[in-house]
């Protein structure tokens, strides 16, 4: 697969996170980022859970997982601080 490819599936996984996670998305440049580390992750937990992704839509799976977990461990640490 090129990595026009990687780049295209870490925007709408990036694109896609943001929607579920928050409701909107957060811009190109932090979907591509949110979505490529996301597809890494993602790519990690499901091998290590035995998940064999092929394909387009199975990469976009991975790292659409990926991404909403990585969002998901970022979240625990934005929470607002109260005194």
């Amino acid at each position: 697969m090129s990595i026009i490819w990687y780049v295209v599936i870490g925007v709408l996984a990036g694109f896609i996170a943001g929607k579920i996670m928050r409701g909107s998305g957060f811009g190109l440049v932090v979907n591509l980022i949110v979505g490529i580390v996301g597809g890494m992750l993602g790519g990690w937990v499901f091998g290590l859970l035995g998940i064999v992704t092929m394909g387009i839509l199975g990469n976009l799976l991975s790292a659409t997982v990926g991404a909403i977990l990585l969002l998901w461990i970022v979240s625990l640490f934005n929470k607002p601080r109260s005194l």
